[in-house]
């Protein structure tokens, strides 16, 4: 497969997750993509391995883009290392859930700084990079306009992350740069794991809810992005993906 050859593409947070799905499918395609991670090198690494055992190519760039300088390293060693950018995805984020009671400032700033201004100080830098148009895609989530208890933060950035798709779609067009984003329901990850929803009742209740009877694995996620980052979707841009197997 090669729709994406002689692509170079830019995923943020791709050490794990649904960003690393993301990163090897892209190359899958042809891609030449960096692996940005803020902590996790050796995760970030395992990526780059992955794909460069299976002939493609990678490398990995620590950013925490939350910090505007840290930003434009990871934009410069890009550049640096192959000259351009065509695809950026825009994954790196957090969510951790708080009842009103808890909500603090802290807790505030910590997620818009990386799920919305992260997002905006990517595709700032990005954009310098694209010279002949390019596909941005924004991960989002379906807590955007189905919002659950106890997220009022997180769901809040990912209803900004939609507003901010739209906008840059239009002020971007005219520069032949598309600019999308999918919205997932649950995804089994790491962090899903982590928080132990992986067998939990939320799990459950949302899968009795879900048409397809699931819920989604990173590779779901993944190959919509490619299908977004391909010209396939050249004429699309603007639209908000809800990759959640029906769940309303």
């Amino acid at each position: 497969m090669s729709q994406l050859k002689g692509k170079v593409a830019v995923v943020t947070g791709a050490s794990k997750g649904i960003g690393a799905s993301i990163a090897e499918h892209l190359a899958a395609e042809g891609a030449s993509i960096v692996v940005n991670y803020s902590n996790s090198k050796s995760g970030a690494d395992a990526v780059v391995k992955r794909i460069t055992e299976k002939g493609g190519k990678a490398s990995a760039v620590q950013a925490d883009v939350s910090k505007p300088e840290q930003v434009k390293r990871l934009f410069t060693e890009t550049k640096a290392a192959y000259g351009k950018l065509d695809i950026l995805v825009n994954n790196a984020g957090i969510y951790e859930f708080a009842p009103l009671e808890s909500i603090t400032a802290e807790h505030f700033h910590k997620h818009f700084d990386l799920n919305v201004l992260g997002l905006l100080l990517s595709t700032q830098e990005a954009v310098k990079l694209m010279s002949e148009g390019g596909s941005i895609i924004n991960i989002s989530s379906v807590a955007s306009i189905m919002p659950v208890a106890a997220a009022s933060v997180y769901s809040a950035t990912k209803a900004a992350v939609d507003a901010v798709t739209i906008a840059l779609s239009q002020e971007l067009g005219p520069r032949k740069i598309r600019v999308n984003s999918l919205n997932p329901g649950m995804v089994e990850t790491e962090g899903v794991h982590a928080a132990g929803l992986a067998e939990s009742d939320f799990r459950k209740r949302i899968e009795s809810e879900t048409p397809l009877g699931r819920i989604a694995q990173p590779e779901d996620i993944a190959s919509a992005s490619v299908f977004f980052a391909s010209d396939a979707a050249g004429w699309v841009t603007g639209q908000t993906l809800v990759l959640a197997g029906g769940y309303r």
